[in-house]
Parts: structure tokens; C-alpha cells; sequence
């Protein structure tokens, strides 16, 4: 049971901007929820870590919590989550572990594979190392996905075929991030499915994405008309509950609180291969989370008063 709050003598600390390449979509994501908070009550004030005297502010003011709407490097990965941790300040969202586990997309698959949820045969390649295209291209089968370990909201991801291609999608991938996952290109159906909570997590129900371009990017994660959501998903009930269970599997296996949000190819066998876990969903007004939401009747401002209650909860 999560703890109850009164939004009206709770002062939010809303965290967005940051200095990641997604700060724009989390400069959006601090509008959308800010919007949220202030409807359901909450005393608000946005603050942007980019800025040294707004990270002064988080440890001078009387902030009750820190609702947390920063996306990519230095927001997502743990890395400000420690230093919440360290000045005692609660904060949305899963922890410090959690969330750098979360970020690198090479080290959370060994977890889904812990907890027999499936995902695609991958290789990575750290930047300097030599690698052989023709060894990669053989054990993806030709057609594989080439993307940055610690990116999110799809930047330098690629979807490739042949030496050459793949040689190429790699060097572009380095130009972002020092690590990079070649993975076997799975096609299907888009998915994604958010779970809330601490210890009792559950899951919101599945969302379809259909995506204007070849795969849900960047261009259609945020441009409006780039991508449709059917929610819930049409699949029957026996596959509804299969990809709900993965998503609760994965927030279990790196050990969320509050909230997360998986993405899933559902394959041609109806097999769920999961992609991602993200640990801070965006909240704008094109977002998934707040769509799932929505579908089993908690409104936004009430979602952002649960994550709230989630993270006073957690440091309990």
C-alpha cells in the first residue's frame, strides 16, 4: 500500500532540462507533468539540474520530494539519483542500481535472461576494441539492430543489413556513446507495457505502437501523428497476460520502485522478445505511460499523486 500524501502541503521539487541529448523531450515531459501536479494540488517548482545554483536550491529549500521527469545520461542512468540519495531528498522512480542497470542496454539483458524473459542474442563492442563485421553479420543473420548502450528515446538506433551497413551504423553509434549493442533484428509487433509500484507491482494495460516510420524512432516517440497507440493492445487474453507478466518480470529483475516501462517485439510465434526497460517514462502529451494510464482509469493527476506516493513509500 503506497503512502498517502496531501498534495497541498507537498512541495515537489519537478526535475527536467538536464544536459542529456533527450533535453528538449525532458524540458516537455517537466511541462506535461508540471500541469499534472499542479492540478492535483501540489506545491510546484521546476528546477533544472544543468544549473549548479538549482542543485544548491534541492539542498537549501524545504523540498518534501523530487518528481523526477529527466530522460538519457546524468538523469536516467543513477547518477542524480545518487545525489538525491546523498542529501536525503525522495524521489519518483527507481533507484540508483536500478536505474544505471536500466540505461546500459547490454547489462539489463543479462538480468531478463536471469529471469527467463526473452530477448534478442546480442553482441557489444566497447569503443576502441577491434571487431569483425563478418563474425557479427553471421551471428545476427544478416539483418541486425545497431544501437547505443546508454542512450535512450531511440537516438543512433539502426536497422541494418550487410557488412558494409552494419560497419557503417557502428561508427555512427561511437560518435554518441562509447558503448555499442549489435542485436538480431526480431520483426513484429510493437509494444509497450508500464508497471506501477513498489513491492506489489502491477502492470497498466499493453499499448500497441504503430509507428509512421519502419520502427518506433525518435521522429515518432515525439512528433505529433509520428506514431498511433491502440490501447489496450488487440491480442486475446491468454497473450495480454504473457506480455503484462514480462513487464512485471523485468521491473522485478531490476528491482524497480515507483514505475517502469518495457518495450516488446511480439514475433510471428507470439513470443514476447523484450528490447528495453525505460525507468523514467515520458510524460508529455505524446507519451505512453500517461496513455496506459488513462485506459485503467487513473487520470494524469492522478498518476503523478501515485508516483509520489510510490517514492515516500520507498524511503519508508
Amino acid at each position: 500500500m503506497a503512502a498517502v500524501v496531501e498534495p497541498a502541503k507537498c512541495r515537489v521539487a519537478l526535475l527536467a532540462g538536464g544536459t542529456s541529448g533527450e533535453r528538449e523531450i525532458s524540458l516537455a515531459s517537466g511541462k506535461g507533468a508540471g500541469e499534472a501536479l499542479r492540478e492535483a494540488g501540489f506545491i510546484v517548482q521546476e528546477l533544472d539540474p544543468a544549473k549548479k545554483d538549482h542543485l544548491k536550491m534541492l539542498i537549501e529549500e524545504p523540498f518534501d520530494v523530487a518528481f523526477l521527469c529527466l530522460h538519457g545520461k546524468g538523469g536516467e542512468d543513477g547518477v542524480l539519483q545518487g545525489f538525491l540519495e546523498t542529501i536525503g531528498l525522495p524521489y519518483t522512480g527507481p533507484g540508483v542500481w536500478s536505474s544505471a542497470t536500466a540505461m546500459n542496454k547490454a547489462q539489463s539483458k543479462l538480468f531478463y535472461q536471469r529471469e527467463g524473459i526473452a530477448t534478442a542474442p546480442y553482441q557489444y563492442i566497447k569503443k576502441g576494441e577491434e571487431y569483425s563485421v563478418h563474425e557479427l553479420a553471421l551471428a545476427m543473420g544478416g539483418t541486425c539492430v545497431v544501437k547505443p548502450a546508454t542512450e535512450g528515446s531511440a537516438l543512433g538506433i539502426y536497422i541494418v543489413e550487410g557488412e558494409e551497413a552494419i560497419a557503417d551504423a557502428i561508427e555512427r553509434v561511437f560518435e554518441i556513446d562509447e558503448l555499442v549493442v549489435v542485436e538480431k533484428y526480431i520483426q513484429g509487433t510493437e509494444l509497450t507495457v508500464a508497471v506501477l509500484g513498489n513491492r506489489d507491482p502491477f502492470a497498466l494495460p499493453v499499448i500497441e505502437i504503430v509507428p509512421k516510420a519502419d520502427f518506433y524512432d525518435f521522429e515518432s516517440k515525439y512528433a505529433p501523428g509520428g506514431s498511433q497507440h491502440i490501447c489496450p493492445a488487440p491480442l486475446d487474453e491468454e497473450k495480454t497476460k504473457q506480455v503484462m507478466d514480462a513487464a512485471v518480470g523485468a521491473h522485478k529483475a531490476l528491482q524497480c520502485s515507483g514505475v517502469s516501462r518495457s518495450d516488446f517485439i511480439l514475433d510471428e510465434d507470439g513470443i514476447p522478445w523484450i528490447l528495453e526497460t525505460n525507468t523514467i517514462p515520458g510524460m508529455t502529451a505524446t507519451s505512453l505511460l500517461p496513455d496506459a494510464a488513462r485506459a485503467a482509469g487513473i487520470s494524469f493527476p492522478e498518476l503523478c499523486t501515485k508516483l509520489i506516493e510510490y517514492a515516500f513509500e520507498e524511503g519508508e
